[in-house]
């Protein structure tokens, strides 16, 4: 199977780093100046799970080549509609595309750009960034992807690539309820994207603080609207969700800080946006949304980056 992945980020470059290294016929869809730097230094992986030295193979949107069988779509919301043009010259009839994405707003946007039977849902759980010399720098214990067919639906193609994913040293498990994670994961990240930009600060001491009844009021919060949207969440998620997080490194940041801390775009409409407009449809008050929210939009217009 041949597999293409979107970007050599932090998430691209992680998990298709993992597959080639197990020797996994993967390619990476990369800008010309990322082309260049991998070409010269390899994709390097500087992991907790253990590191990666590679030479991969790597196109541009304008090299030719022919489709590919799997695609793992792992950009940044923003960069979305650019992405999907990139992508279209190799995607094929039997082409599957599998969104890394947080959120749920893609989705659609996706499978009108490609058709719906190519769109299978997928969530990654990852704490990663790039350090200047473009390296991928992996900080803590969770790594893994979850992927499953639309509809709880079991077929071939999902078990072939149940079957091309295993036996790396991350893991990718197959789901047979993935709207549920995928709404369960859209939860937990804009919450704590949310609470990390508001008071510009790791996990740890937000916890310490006492600020685990305000994050606690947010998953709440958010949980409500969600819910008036037909979510399906599990009844005790909240609770779930609070237990992960008080177990989570002092130091643990959300990837939307880090690239608030370098003064990159963030995703909060496509997350934070998208739930406020949900709640609006729905006549619903939400003030800690909002307050997220309007932290985010001023971030946008002080650094340019909304």
């Amino acid at each position: 199977m041949r597999i293409l992945v979107l970007g050599a980020g932090g998430v691209g470059g992680y998990f298709g780093g993992r597959l080639a290294e197990k020797g996994a016929d993967v390619t990476f869809l990369v800008r010309q100046q990322r082309k260049q730097q991998l070409n010269k230094d390899g994709l390097v992986v500087r992991s907790v799970a253990g590191d990666i030295k590679l030479q991969p193979k790597t196109i541009t949107a304008s090299d030719p080549d022919s489709a590919y069988d799997l695609v793992l779509f792992s950009t940044k919301a923003y960069h979305l509609q650019n992405a999907i043009q990139d992508l279209l010259p190799f995607v094929g009839e039997q082409t599957v595309i599998l969104p890394l994405l947080n959120g749920v707003a893609h989705i659609p946007v996706l499978q009108e750009a490609f058709g719906a039977d190519r769109v299978i849902g997928g969530l990654c759980f990852i704490e990663t960034t790039l350090n200047r010399e473009g390296h991928v720098l992996h900080s803590s214990p969770n790594h893994y992807v979850v992927f499953g067919e639309f509809g709880q639906k079991d077929t071939e193609r999902i078990r072939s690539i149940e079957d091309v994913l295993s036996g790396t040293k991350t893991s990718f498990v197959r789901s047979n309820h993935i709207e549920m994670d995928i709404w369960h994961k859209y939860l937990f990240i804009a919450t704590m994207a949310g609470v990390t930009t508001l008071m510009r600060s790791p996990m740890g001491p937000i916890w310490e603080s006492g600020g685990d009844e305000f994050i606690r009021s947010v998953l709440r919060e958010i949980e409500s609207v969600m819910l008036a949207h037909g979510a399906p969440l599990d009844p005790d998620i909240v609770n779930k969700h609070m237990e992960t997080m008080g177990k989570m490194s002092y130091e643990m940041k959300s990837s939307m800080q880090r690239d608030m801390e370098k003064g990159f775009p963030v995703e909060g409409e496509h997350l934070h946006g998208y739930l406020l407009r949900i709640a609006a449809d729905h006549q619903m008050e939400t003030p800690l949304l909002k307050a997220i929210y309007q932290n985010l939009k001023v971030y946008g217009v002080t650094t340019g980056k909304a």
